[in-house]
């Protein structure tokens, strides 16, 4: 009888693999890369047309010496590493590494690890898509060339152990950018106006907003303007001036990709990007199910198409019309196929099986697991669903010139809102409205009730608007995105508080290094364009290595001149007046994983340290002493008291040494502006020069 080998990336798949198949096969594991560059140099050959230098990695060898003895005893190998790029380049390096001949191997891959999907792609065996090996040779190669190039730099200009990433410095960019926009934001004062209005013989009032007239909505930007607002319609008559009835709906969602999967676990269960990968790879490998042993729960989790196979989508509507009716089930696919970056054909993160509901399996899952793959469970039953259906009714209120209107909407059809609701959705009550009433119908007020507010700045970005907008903007790829925000976490770029990311003073550093020496690797729309010319590499249209020879000497140029321009600044530790304790000498600045600190110039003799406080020549607003530069004890940079903890002053934004004008209060620097840190004083100037606020 023939023997068969299959070669899998995780030792986790191959309890899962090996049931379905028959004696006669061995299923065996890599356990992930076999063949890399080498840690220690470049390893592209830059003079040989930037031929890559694969190694076998450290550790290997046993592994390896492993799988060839198993290799040879095989009569075929198939070669069933993950669905995709990275999955097809390893399939690649295993075939050369265990010198596998070309009549003997063939590729398999699947979805998702169920009987029928192991047993099908071994009929659909085939040889390795050299188009997907380049597209991820290219891939390695331009981000080995950006990190073994650029982060010796940094290492001159800052410290060692920092680096570049070619996605991860973009990435560090955009959280920069949008810090810098927060902190320029000035607010602007806006008023709203509610009236609430009594109907004859009700007792509950009827509660409305102000509107603005018939003609355009107003926003009231002052109390003066509130005042003449208010003086109109309180000597007005108020009558019911339209009344509609209509209907909307809610369309279902479509299935997870793994941007969304991360952005709603984020949303819904406070996980980390990594946490939920991390889970989502163990329902997709398998866990131990009572009764049924090793199972795969989902499909595959990196993937940004929403496409559902036609077998999967019939399955899910007979289990719909079954457990709901058939007036829940959506007979069209919900799954969107467009869509310029969708790589490979790959289908939506869905449930292998949508009979296996989360409450049958919950004794088998841990917590965490349980709760993402009822999550993943929920919105793919959801996406095979018809949309909610509600009732509304608007009711706009005249008030002489002036309008108020309010709405309300009633569930007619919960649709797929019986499965599922997202964590920003809104609670959605069936607030009736109350009766009696009609076109025309006169109303009293019992009284107005006016809010001052303030415009508020852009929110702080989570790992999950992180997510949204890398893939916005067509930056990196769903294997890419948790890797990169947990680098630049890990690298100390950013700090991560009460869920908000921020850009720390080392991050601050290496972003101002990496937009001032190398524009182009931190530029939006080059790395974006770079992704696209990648995903044109796996389809076959473009050669890997023009995209290396067309991105190589850039680099270097820009690398060279950024040598030049370091080798002329001689970088020394900046001396302080602070003297040493332990040995007398005068302390100097040195930058450590959290930023600037002290230390004693005596090292190693004298191994003296102490929190760098940068006084930045400002008076404390409430006892009069020195303004420092603090921090978090994750890093993220605040202003506050030298005499802290007496002095409880603190700032995220810098204070001016100007008193405001107006109200005699503190200013803040915000971009090219000082605003008095009083919101309801309201007070702002530009400032004439860069030396003004400091």
């Amino acid at each position: 009888m023939a023997h068969y080998l299959v070669i899998v990336e995780s030792p986790a798949k191959v309890k899962t693999i090996k049931k379905f198949l028959g004696n006669n096969y061995t299923v065996a594991a890599s356990n992930g890369h076999v063949r890399d560059l080498p840690k220690s140099q470049l390893g592209i050959d830059v003079e040989k047309d930037f031929e890559p230098k694969y190694i076998t990695i450290r550790g290997k060898g046993d592994i390896l010496a492993n799988l060839r003895k198993e290799a040879k005893k095989a009569d075929k190998v198939y070669l069933a590493t993950d669905p995709d790029r990275e999955g097809e380049a390893i399939s690649w390096h295993l075939a050369a590494a265990l010198k596998l001949d070309n009549k003997k191997m063939r590729r398999i891959s699947f979805n998702e690890i169920t009987k029928n999907a192991v047993k099908d792609s071994l009929k659909q065996a085939r040889e390795i898509d050299m188009d997907l090996v380049d597209a991820q040779q290219a891939r390695r190669e331009l981000d080995r060339m950006v990190g073994y190039r650029i982060s010796p730099l940094l290492w001159a200009k800052v410290k060692r152990g920092l680096s570049a990433g070619r996605v991860q410095s973009v990435a560090l960019r955009i959280i920069a950018d949008r810090e810098a926009e927060i902190n320029a934001f000035i607010p602007e004062e806006y008023w709203t106006l509610d009236g609430i209005f009594q109907i004859e013989g009700e007792k509950r009032p009827l509660v409305a907003k102000f509107y603005g007239t018939a003609k355009e909505k107003m926003t009231i930007h002052s109390k003066e303007e509130l005042d003449q607002i208010l003086k109109e319609v309180e000597i007005s008559e108020y009558r019911i001036a339209d009344i509609k009835k209509g209907e909307r709906i809610k369309k279902a969602p479509v299935p997870f990709t793994t941007s969304t999967l991360q952005q709603e676990a984020s949303k819904a269960l406070n996980f980390a990007t990594q946490k939920t990968m991390r889970i989502a790879q163990q329902l997709y490998e398998g866990v131990d199910i009572k009764g049924n042993g090793t199972v795969g729960l989902i499909t595959y989790l990196r993937t940004d198409s929403t496409r559902i196979s036609e077998e999967a989508d019939a399955l899910a509507q007979k289990y719909i019309e079954e457990e709901f009716g058939e007036a829940f089930v959506a007979h069209r696919a919900k799954g969107k196929t467009e869509g310029k970056n969708i790589q490979d054909a790959h289908e939506a993160i869905r449930p292998t099986d949508i009979t296996r509901t989360p409450a049958m399996l919950k004794e088998s899952l841990s917590r965490d697991q349980f709760r993402l793959y009822q999550l993943i469970w929920k919105r793919f039953a959801a996406s095979r669903m018809q949309p909610a259906r509600y009732e509304t009714t608007s009711v706009r209120i005249s008030a002489g010139e002036y309008l108020f209107t309010v709405s309300a909407s009633r569930v007619i059809f919960e649709g797929f809102r019986t499965v599922y609701k997202e964590a920003e959705e809104e609670k959605i009550e069936n607030n009736v409205l109350v009766k009696g009433l009609d076109k025309d119908a006169v109303l009293s007020v019992d009284h107005f009730d006016p809010k001052q507010h303030f415009t508020q700045p852009p929110a702080h970005y989570t790992e999950a608007s992180l997510v949204k907008t890398l893939e916005e903007l067509g930056i990196g790829r769903p294997s890419t995105y948790a890797p990169t925000i947990s680098t630049i976490i890990a690298r100390r770029y950013i700090t991560k508080e009460a869920r908000n990311l921020y850009i720390t003073e080392i991050g601050e550093v290496v972003n101002n290094i990496m937009k001032q020496s190398f524009p182009s690797i931190v530029d939006v729309n080059f790395t974006a364009n770079m992704e696209g010319l990648l995903d044109m590499v796996a389809e076959g249209k473009v050669e890997w290595k023009d995209v290396i020879r067309n991105f190589y000497p850039d680099l270097n140029e820009a690398v060279q001149i950024a040598e030049k321009e370091l080798e002329s600044v001689k970088i020394e530790d900046e001396v302080t007046d602070v003297i040493c304790e332990e040995c007398g000498r005068n302390m100097v600045v040195k930058y450590g994983p959290h930023g600037k600190f002290l230390a004693c110039p005596g090292f190693p003799d004298c191994r003296n340290t102490k929190p760098y406080l940068e006084k930045i020549g400002v008076q404390c607003p409430l006892c009069g002493k020195e303004v420092v530069i603090r921090k978090t004890k994750k890093g993220r940079k605040y202003y506050g008291c030298e005499d802290n903890p007496e002095c409880e002053f603190m700032s995220w934004q810098k204070p001016a040494k100007e008193k405001c004008p107006k109200c005699g209060g503190y200013m803040l620097c915000k971009g090219n502006k000082l605003v008095c840190a009083d919101e309801t004083c309201g007070y702002y100037k530009t400032a004439k020069n860069s030396d003004e606020n400091n």
